[in-house]
């Protein structure tokens, strides 16, 4: 490996930087690999795959180190336990990792934190789960099943009860697992007649290509290094988006001509399907329609301006606005309103591990409020007759449809259709879409 860099310790750099700072772990990562573009693929695929499997299994890594040491997980200082936290997963999880390496490394990266006192204990930890890994005492699955599900798939106790109570035994346990299983990236072909021939691109670039689940102009993509450094990419011949993600432009059936508002639009990925939807309608005949796509800050609207100008799309305007905030000049401006409004993210756990250590139901009964204080506030910018579609990324029922219910209970709205997709059953990550028609003013033509 190169001498310049660390691995392992540039791991642990990550892990603090979310575990301790609250740093998003996609945004770490992500990071991690355009500043290290340098290292050898094998590098940086392996200081992925133990950020990633360190923090998704964090809640089993800390069982095991509970069952192996004299101090409780909760009462290591955090360096130190997340340098465990490493060489526990090296060992239980990482097959072609020497469990001496797993070991050495550790005290090594122990004692240039500081810990040089402790040592010995690192090392004691990780040799006895290295010699008894193998004999682990899990939970029982029948006397205690919650904590069982808890303890295996790294769910904190309120997610399983959620998904358990609302959902049943086998379909959480189905969630639970594919949480922690790898996921290949899903992309959006932007030409959805041409989707062969990216196919055939990206297979000459050296990257594994598979069918969508859903749609026929989704691929699922996996092999590559660093997606950036695909020719076929930067190109601009398909968006990452997640198959779940696109049927919220499909549910909105737009015919072509329609003004269009996102409200919640970063990073912009239903503002560019629904702007390619327009084009490709105008192409046959269709009016011109527009995408109004917008969001709270200049950042957020500058990612969406990004993939706007990547794409090549002439008919979406990027703005800042707030989704709380009404703005009368907007009043029954747009026949269709996209609403991917804030949520738990619960459907996209297998990509961001940390949402499950920082989310609570008490975050997520503030976030179902602040899902009604903005369908309020957008509803009325849906002109008579017109469709809002409602969606988040997330699988619990306090944020879909409660709040769908809540909705069609409180305004001129008819809900048309809705669906929950669950991710490990469906395909692709759990979301929730809900499609609202308005009702016409009385008087107005209803056709």
């Amino acid at each position: 490996m190169t001498d310049s860099v660390n691995t392992r310790e540039l791991v642990l750099d990550m892990l603090m930087e979310v575990t301790r700072d609250g740093r998003p772990s996609h945004v770490v990562h992500s990071q991690m690999l355009e500043k290290y573009e340098y290292l050898e693929k094998q590098e940086r695929k392996f200081i992925s795959r133990l950020f990633k499997g360190t923090l998704e299994r964090m809640i089993t890594l800390d069982y095991v180190i509970g069952l192996f040491s004299s101090v409780k997980p909760a009462k290591i200082r955090p360096v130190l336990k997340n340098i465990l936290r490493m060489g526990v997963y090296q060992i239980l999880y990482m097959e072609n990792i020497p469990h001496s390496a797993a070991c050495n490394e550790a005290v090594k990266l122990s004692a240039r934190r500081g810990f040089k006192n402790l040592k010995g204990f690192v090392n004691g930890v990780l040799r006895n789960v290295s010699r008894k890994g193998g004999e682990i005492s899990w939970p029982d699955r029948e006397t205690d099943p919650e904590t069982y599900l808890s303890v295996v798939y790294s769910a904190p106790r309120w997610l399983v009860s959620l998904w358990t109570d609302a959902y049943g035994w086998d379909k959480a346990e189905a969630m639970l697992k594919d949480s922690l299983e790898e996921k290949p990236v899903t992309i959006r072909c932007i030409s959805e007649k041409d989707t062969d021939q990216v196919k055939k691109l990206l297979e000459a670039e050296g990257v594994r290509v598979r069918d969508g689940s859903l749609l026929p102009y989704a691929l699922k993509i996996s092999g590559f290094d660093h997606l950036g450094a695909l020719d076929s990419f930067r190109q601009g011949l398909y968006a990452v988006q997640d198959e779940s993600s696109m049927m919220v432009v499909e549910m909105a059936q737009l015919s072509g001509g329609e003004t269009v508002m996102d409200v919640c639009a970063a990073p912009g990925g239903k503002s560019c399907h629904a702007a390619g939807r327009l084009l490709a309608a105008a192409s046959s005949g269709a009016a011109p329609g527009h995408v109004f796509a917008r969001d709270l800050t200049p950042a957020k609207a500058a990612l969406i301006q990004e993939n706007v100008q990547r794409l090549g799309l002439p008919n979406v305007t990027v703005q800042v606005k707030d989704a709380t905030v009404f703005y009368e000049a907007d009043k029954k401006s747009a026949q269709v309103v996209l609403a991917d409004l804030p949520c738990s993210g619960l459907g996209v756990l297998g990509r961001k591990a940390d949402i499950k250590y920082r989310m609570s139901p008490e975050q997520m009964d503030a976030l179902a409020a602040l899902q009604r204080q903005i369908l309020s506030v957008v509803q009325d910018y849906v002109a008579d007759g017109g469709t809002l579609v409602y969606s988040t990324c997330t699988v619990n029922p306090g944020e879909n449809t409660d709040n769908a219910r809540w909705f069609e209970d409180h305004f001129d709205f008819v809900m048309e259709s809705s669906r929950q997709y669950f991710p490990g059953i469906d395909g692709c990550d759990g979301f929730f879409i809900a499609r609202f028609k308005k009702k016409r003013a009385e008087g107005e033509n209803n056709e």
